[in-house]
């Protein structure tokens, strides 16, 4: 393995930053390839080596994979591929910068994170053209996760001087209770591809504001964007080893062996709630605390009351954010009989409307799917769907030739148990549902294994609270196509995760609370 040192003076330039003349081994830059696209971005700038303790490095055994244009299904880039011995290295190095991380003053760590607000802001651009490039996602989708990545850096710098701990007296009268807050330790932060940005501010902020360090493990897909957060990072002037990134096709042994390390005391980890399960099983041999962001099935409900042009663009947004490929997407459609023909009418409509095709070309409203298999699962989910009796109205065809795209589709007179009301669909696919009462609705609503979100439609302000307070999920959507807000408990039940990332909950979830009983 290199000496941790080996890159102590030369590394590649923060995205958007300037270009330096000099690099380490491991650290080449990826080609000025943007797929015939008008992108703006110095593509040639963004790092593609392992950045730990505060180095850029190649990995251990010199190995590097590709990274994919969903547009074109090509090689456009390829990064540093990190081994266990890697991810021992990073956990060494956010290990030996805890202590003093964790006794940098709470305003000094605050100051940090509005750095970096503020760098990411103005690179805004570049940021989103190059979630585009290795996500596939729309530009306008992609500069709206970039406002919303940010945004968790600005909201911890807040929160960072708001560790607030307590004291009382015992019912007694014996003693004082004293509880403070203090950081965790070491944190494994692994991330999804469908958010690669924004899932990973959601948990780089909240820890480093708590005074914890990190290994950030992003997902195989979408590893250039994480790069670019951590060269941004130590752009602004974050201290080396506070933050490690770790992009790896070996996931699994990596993330395991960093769970298996005792100086590890935190995982923190957004994707399916079956990696979850396997992620808690393995935390569990060393008793790590574990954040978990899993998967959902989301139900939007529309009553017959409803305001249909208000419900329909709250659906579009609903289901369509990120086309489709989000925990949060409305996933199963359930509306009143008396209303059910029209809005399926007008959804279809809405959906039919949508400019599909790469994501940097003007106008594009729906990039592809990230890979072939999501497309393939997709098409299987509508295919099964349709067998099982459902009519498609708009949609329904995996689209020919090159890059993953799937065409925004809507079904109709879906039966119960259709694969597609089952299954996290994470494409732009609509089954609606009709149904009779509100106790069918809230019965269809919280008959899944799931409970990240749900959306409610009517105008009767009564019933909407009621609903809500029926449905077994973590966060409603009364009225509203969209719930994500760093300020606010972003998080679900049952099998949709533990804990929860955004506002003063997401703070606390990186500390330990530790109670002194003392006397004066």
């Amino acid at each position: 393995m290199p000496s941790p040192d080996a890159d102590a003076q030369h590394h590649p330039a923060p995205l958007g930053g300037p270009q330096h003349q000099d690099r380490a081994e491991g650290d080449e830059s990826v080609s000025a390839h943007n797929s015939g696209s008008p992108a703006r971005l110095r593509i040639d700038k963004v790092p593609t080596g392992l950045f730990v303790g505060g180095h850029w490095r190649p990995s251990s055994d010199g190995s590097r994979f590709d990274v994919m244009d969903p547009a074109t299904g090509e090689k456009f880039a390829d990064v540093a591929d990190a081994t266990t011995q890697d991810a021992l290295a990073a956990v060494a190095a956010a290990d030996a910068a805890l202590p003093g991380w964790a006794a940098t003053p709470p305003r000094q760590r605050a100051e940090l994170l509005r750095r970096a607000f503020d760098l990411m802001t103005e690179r805004a651009e570049e940021f989103a053209e190059l979630i585009v490039m290795e996500n596939g996602k729309a530009l306008v989708d992609a500069r709206g996760e970039v406002a919303y990545a940010a945004e968790f850096f600005r909201w911890y710098a807040e929160e960072a001087v708001r560790t607030l701990g307590s004291v009382q007296t015992a019912p007694s009268g014996s003693n004082k209770i004293l509880v403070l807050h203090q950081p965790v330790g070491v944190s494994v932060l692994v991330t999804p591809w469908n958010f690669p940005a924004a899932m990973a501010t959601r948990k780089i902020g909240p820890a480093l504001a708590a005074g914890c360090t990190v290994v950030l493990k992003p997902a195989s897909e979408t590893p250039l964007t994480a790069l670019a957060i951590g060269a941004l990072l130590q752009e602004v002037g974050v201290p080396d080893g506070a933050v490690n990134v770790l992009p790896s096709r070996r996931s699994g042994a990596v993330v395991g062996a960093m769970l298996d390390d005792p100086r590890v005391r935190k995982l923190s980890f957004t994707g399916s709630t079956e990696v979850g399960r396997v992620l808690l099983a393995a935390a569990s041999r060393t008793v790590v605390n574990c954040s978990m962001e899993l998967g959902g099935n989301a139900p939007f409900l529309v009553f017959a009351d409803a305001d249909l042009d208000e419900a329909v663009a709250g659906a579009m947004v609903a289901k369509m954010r990120n086309g489709g490929e989000a925990c949060t997407a409305a996933n199963r459609f359930y509306v009143e009989a008396p209303v059910v023909g029209e809005f399926t009418r007008r959804l279809a409509e809405a959906m039919g409307a949508l400019k599909v095709g790469p994501g940097l070309d003007e106008g594009v409203q729906v990039g592809p799917l990230v890979n072939a298999e999501s497309r393939d699962k997709v098409a299987v989910l509508v295919e099964s769907t349709v067998r099982a009796g459902a009519s498609v109205v708009t949609g329904g065809e995996p689209s020919a030739g090159r890059g993953y795209y799937y065409p925004p589709t809507v079904l109709k007179d879906v039966p119960p148990g259709a694969p597609v009301l089952e299954e996290e669909i994470f494409g732009p696919v609509a089954p609606v549902v009709g149904f009779t009462t509100e106790d069918e609705a809230v019965d269809l609503a919280n008959a899944t294994e799931y409970g990240l979100v749900a959306y409610v439609y009517t105008t009767d302000l009564a019933r909407g609270l009621r609903v809500s307070e029926r449905l077994d999920s973590g966060m409603v959507g009364l009225n509203r196509g969209v719930v994500s807000d760093p300020a606010a408990p972003f998080g679900g039940t049952k099998q949709s995760g533990i804990g929860r990332e955004g506002g003063h909950e997401g703070l606390l979830d990186y500390t330990e609370s530790k109670y002194i009983a003392l006397a004066w």
